[in-house]
């Protein structure tokens, strides 16, 4: 059952009976400083993949004047895609009334925000998709109690599609593989296909359960003198970037010498030739700054919610391998070389 913290009467109670207690230690004689108030935040990450988030919102909040044990205690929950671990996390936090809920990613995001729902706990989200996922009511008013850091995902798909261009310029059909069903792949999709359509690009999707419907797919391929796609991309999804699926969908790329990348993955001795994704180190520090509006009085509803920069590697090991060289501008552009 949802509790209600009526926090903002509380509030006022506290700030009367404050005021009593100040004027008692000033007639007394006897007034001494008084202590600072202690946030308490609860860090909920919900992908080890990107646990570094906590750890960088909370250096960032040391550098805003949050210093842990003097104004600021956490109570951080790691665990690894659960669902019922994260509502579990969730109610720890609302029985223990807490001033803030930092959480990461989408889908960790969803359970405190409906655990949240009634109450006026703040919370932020860190790496997690808005499109589709119901998270905000817009990018610019989030409402209710919740804002934070959105990953880029439709954005991140746009630039993905403009990098493999330039890395293999004759590409005229794109197999895109991703996991069936998953909620944030369509909003990517639908960003995609004007922009393909116009560059004259046939995208081939396959939403696929596991690595062996991957491995059904491929085999069939292999048998047809063509194959039906020049190149591999992948969207912001669980499938690609598991080992058992890459491996699949690179071992048939690489005998094939076909372009794969997306998101960068390295596994059973391959690696994808790029990845772009949303940067962890933005995700956590743009949060810290959010949450420090926020416990300073600022309504979360209110604060447009922020995206996270971009972070681009490129594996010149994994272009090499495949027979593709790589264009200077692109090296220029990236924030990781692999060699």
């Amino acid at each position: 059952m949802i509790r209600k913290h009526p926090r903002s009467a509380a509030r006022r109670i506290g700030t009367t009976a404050g005021c009593i207690a100040a004027a008692v230690l000033i007639l007394s004689g006897c007034a001494g400083a008084a202590k600072p108030k202690v946030y308490r935040v609860g860090i909920l990450s919900g992908l080890n993949f990107i646990a570094d988030i906590g750890a960088i919102f909370q250096a960032k909040m040391t550098e805003l004047g949050y210093v842990e044990g003097e104004n600021i205690a956490y109570d951080v929950r790691a665990m690894d895609f659960d669902m019922a671990a994260y509502q579990a996390a969730a109610q720890d936090f609302l029985d223990a009334d807490v001033d803030l809920i930092l959480v990461f990613p989408t889908e960790a995001s969803q359970e405190v925000k409906k655990a949240t729902e009634g109450t006026d706990i703040p919370v932020v989200f860190s790496f997690a998709f808005v499109e589709g996922t119901g998270l905000v009511d817009s990018i610019t008013a989030p409402g209710g109690n919740v804002t934070g850091v959105r990953y880029p995902g439709p954005d991140l798909a746009l630039k993905r599609f403009e990098v493999m261009m330039e890395m293999a310029p004759g590409t005229q059909r794109l197999w895109i593989p991703y996991q069936r069903g998953y909620p944030i792949v369509e909003p990517q999709m639908e960003a995609l296909r004007p922009v393909a359509e116009a560059a004259g690009v046939t995208l081939i999707e396959f939403p696929a359960d596991d690595a062996a419907e991957l491995q059904a797919d491929l085999d069939a391929r292999a048998g047809m003198e063509d194959i039906g796609f020049d190149a591999i991309m992948f969207l912001s999804e669980p499938l690609a970037v598991t080992p058992e699926p890459f491996e699949v969908m690179a071992e048939f790329a690489y005998a094939r010498k076909i372009p794969i990348g997306g998101a960068m993955m390295i596994s059973g001795g391959y690696a994808s030739l790029y990845g772009i994704v949303g940067d962890i180190g933005s995700s956590g520090t743009e949060a810290a700054l959010i949450a420090d509006k926020i416990l300073k009085g600022a309504d979360p509803g209110t604060i447009p919610v922020v995206s996270a920069e971009s972070y681009f590697q490129i594996s010149v090991t994994a272009a090499q391998a495949l027979g593709i060289t790589v264009p200077e501008g692109l090296l220029a552009q990236a924030n990781e070389v692999m060699r």
